[in-house]
């Protein structure tokens, strides 16, 4: 009781929650803005979390992640532009609504489902990672390297598109991995005689590459009469009635629909590599297949809005529970957080609920009021959202490259940093114009000094053995659980031929 006491004051401070609420209009902000993504959003605001305590710094980073997610449905709704990934799934209704004068219905109820889907991904989170804790103080060096493999295998099975690319973009963050000195012999490797690589890469330099960086280089490669993803003559249709009066009705109609996007979106941010955008897609699908109407969906029907809306803030909540309990990211944003985290002298995994119970009774607090602020902020930007839709992103975007800069410097005041930020935006631009993922490549980098130190120690353990990796109950058990993951695509391909509509339908198939 007085740990969890502790963790409420860590939050319930002037400070922290100044944090909270500045944190939550740049998450809006940056949200709203076409293109720019929630991931973006947490790696610019990373160099500023140097100077603040660790809750409030995590508090941030929670807060800023909630209302991107959100605040990318703004101008979906508006423009017909996904402010984010997981806003892409329902575009075509939400700006279906916006074009009937229904956009402040759609965000009102968007807001609303993204607060109970939040809220549950929480109760989720405060629940299941605590007992989860206890099991993981059993594991040994090489259940951690099954779980990183488990990690690194769900980052490229369940990312949307080719399998191969996504395992091509993950071989690209193992070998970022592998920069610095070898953890056995001390030898370097790939650092080219540059003093700054021998204590590795560090992930934030990439992290500010691979997303804010390359936002940038895409932005200023499109016409600029399309640099909006629009026609320069593009106008936003008339809007009329509130932002809540319709939500109650909706809710009452569809409260089923928002219990099932709430869980499944939990279920599916806890798997690692899933992320929002993914439970949002995959809800979307069960959502159409379930409805009674599935012909309505695409052309403004709410229940789809429902379904997604509640899964992509609970799949927020329920991506920190493999980081929390393993140090093993559930998305692109917790692999920010673990970096942050390990800044902070906190390391994730089990032990974290007994050497920093108070912290993390802290984080679970922030979780629930970055969720609750998200309903009168939000309700303020729906508000104001015409003029998030019509800002320019061309005058954003010199700002946001001086924040990349400067954000990737002031780490280890290092040019090196610099160039490295700016070599890794330039590859991120080149991958994903060949259609690659990039959430598989921060994976690896994230994962593969885990993976690499247990598949060491364990070597060192077992005396050269491979054998040794599926003789206890727990590692065996995970193997299994890789080796499903891994053969999935093709068990999913043979259940679609032998029994027709029996799964949820691709997103290549929604789209």
């Amino acid at each position: 009781m007085n740990e969890l006491l502790d963790g409420i004051l860590l939050v319930f401070n002037f400070q922290t929650l100044l944090v909270i609420l500045l944190a939550a209009l740049f998450g809006v902000f940056v949200g709203a803005i076409p293109g720019l993504s929630a991931t973006m959003a947490v790696a610019l605001l990373v160099p500023i979390t140097f100077a603040m305590e660790p809750t409030a710094a995590i508090a941030a980073i929670i807060t800023t992640a909630a209302m991107a997610i959100f605040a990318g449905d703004i101008p979906g709704t508006y423009l017909n532009i996904p402010g984010t990934p997981a806003s892409a799934a329902y575009v075509a209704d939400s700006a279906a609504l916006g074009r009937a004068g229904r956009a402040r219905e759609a965000l009102g109820l968007n807001v609303t489902c993204s607060v109970i889907g939040g809220l549950t991904g929480t109760l989720v989170l405060v629940m299941i990672a605590p007992s989860l804790a206890e099991f993981a103080l059993n594991f040994s060096s090489f259940e951690y390297f099954w779980l990183a493999v488990l990690g690194l295998g769900s980052a490229v099975f369940i990312s949307t598109g080719s399998a191969v690319k996504g395992f091509l973009s993950l071989m690209v963050g193992l070998l970022l991995a592998t920069v610095g000195l070898d953890l056995v012999t001390g030898a370097p490797r790939f650092t080219f005689d540059v003093p700054d690589l021998m204590g590795g890469i560090n992930f934030i330099p990439v992290m500010i590459g691979f997303f804010a960086m390359y936002e940038v280089m895409k932005l200023y490669s499109i016409p600029r009469d399309k640099a909006n993803g629009q026609d320069a003559t593009q106008t936003i249709a008339p809007q009329h009635g509130s932002v809540f009066g319709m939500v109650p009705t909706h809710l009452k109609r569809y409260w089923k629909n928002v219990i099932r996007g709430s869980s499944l979106g939990a279920f599916i941010g806890a798997l690692p590599g899933a992320g929002a955008d993914i439970a949002a897609w995959i809800c979307y699908a069960v959502s159409k297949k379930r409805s009674k109407t599935p012909e309505a969906y695409g052309k403004g029907h709410v229940e789809g809005l429902v379904d997604a809306g509640s899964a992509n803030n609970a799949a927020v909540a329920g991506a920190w529970v493999p980081a929390l309990v393993f140090g093993i990211p559930g998305d692109s944003i917790t692999a920010i957080v673990i970096g942050v985290l390990y800044m902070k002298g906190m390391n994730p995994g089990p032990t974290i609920f007994m050497d920093n119970s108070a912290m993390a009774y802290g984080l679970f607090t922030a979780f629930f009021v970055a969720n609750l602020i998200l309903l009168p902020i939000g309700y303020l930007a729906i508000r104001g959202a015409h003029v998030f839709a019509v800002t320019p992103t061309r005058v954003l975007m010199p700002i946001i490259l001086c924040f990349c800069i400067v954000g990737a410097f002031a780490i280890n005041n290092s040019l090196t940093d610099v160039w490295i930020m700016l070599a890794c935006g330039v590859a991120a631009y080149l991958i994903a114009s060949a259609d690659f993922p990039i959430a598989p490549a921060i994976l690896g980098l994230v994962l593969g000094n885990i993976l690499e130190t247990n598949f060491m120690t364990s070597m060192i353990k077992a005396d050269g053995n491979l054998l040794a990796f599926v003789e206890r109950p727990i590692s065996i058990g995970l193997a299994l659980l890789v080796l499903l993951i891994a053969l999935f695509p093709l068990l999913a391909k043979l259940w679609r031929t032998r029994y027709p509509g029996a799964l949820p339908p691709t997103k290549e198939a929604i789209e």
